[in-house]
């Protein structure tokens, strides 16, 4: 598996065939190993256990072996390599709800609202998510279902085609910085020892001082709760972009304009 900058992987980077068949089930079947019970789905689970607990940068088929009590050796009988690997995680853990409520009451705005909700929460359970290039997904079963539930949702939208997967990659593009930016606080907060109230209360006397100069009027004047935890800046931006959606389909439906 190649590595980008940052330490990232990237999807796509092993036998494209081979993955498709293990993806499809279109290939031989993987030949059975010496360890009972020992199958491509238990090698998939236990990857994605290991990457959710210590990260993605602890994943090697070594690694995955030891979870498993078996042999490395024994793996190479499902699949090919640890690249290969990643793709099926990748494809594993996109696996859509089976619930039609988990995707908003019916309109389009509501589907990409429990789109929006639904991939930060992904983020959240896999935070490796966040070091895989993706720029180059292999398609599998999971990412191909969940695609053709949201577009069948968000078709009534009446814009192009290009333009209705612009609009998912809009949300995706926005949740993902978000689901960063929790993230890397909460690490920072780990990887500190300080908690985040802990943190800005050693700045409290510097930052008063500065505020006091009057050097800061905008700053000075801003309410005691603007800097607070109460409010929901993920569902406030989510919600905004979904405002400028409806904006743009309100216009477009006006003008009578077909789909492109």
């Amino acid at each position: 598996m190649t590595s980008g900058k940052g330490g990232t992987e990237t999807s796509g980077s092993g036998d494209i065939a081979r993955t498709l068949d293990l993806l499809w089930d279109t290939g031989p079947r993987p030949s059975r190993g010496p360890k009972p019970g020992l199958t491509l789905d238990r090698v998939v689970d236990a990857a994605i256990e290991v990457a959710d607990r210590e990260g993605i940068g602890a994943l090697s088929m070594r690694r995955i072996a030891t979870e498993l009590g078996t042999g490395t050796m024994s793996l190479y009988r499902y699949v090919p390599g640890k690249a290969e690997l990643l793709d099926l995680m990748l494809d594993r853990v996109q696996r859509p709800s089976e619930n039609p409520a988990d995707l908003g009451d019916g309109d389009w705005r509501s589907a990409l609202q429990a789109l929006g909700r639904a991939t930060l929460a992904l983020y959240r359970r896999h935070p490796w998510l966040l070091q895989v290039n993706q720029s180059r997904p292999i398609l599998g079963p999971s990412a191909l279902d969940g695609m053709e539930k949201v577009l069948s949702r968000i078709k009534p939208m009446g814009l192009s085609d290009p333009e209705l997967l612009s609009a998912i990659i809009l949300i995706d593009g926005y949740v993902v910085g978000a689901a960063r930016t929790q993230l890397y606080q909460e690490e920072t907060e780990r990887s500190s020892g300080l908690t985040d109230a802990q943190f800005w209360e050693a700045q409290r006397p510097a930052l008063e001082k500065a505020m006091n100069s009057g050097r800061y009027p905008v700053l000075a004047g801003l309410s005691e709760d603007t800097f607070g935890s109460d409010f929901d800046h993920f569902e406030f931006g989510l919600q905004r972009i979904l405002d400028g959606l409806e904006t743009f389909v309100a216009g477009r439906t006006a003008e009578g304009r077909p789909a492109e």
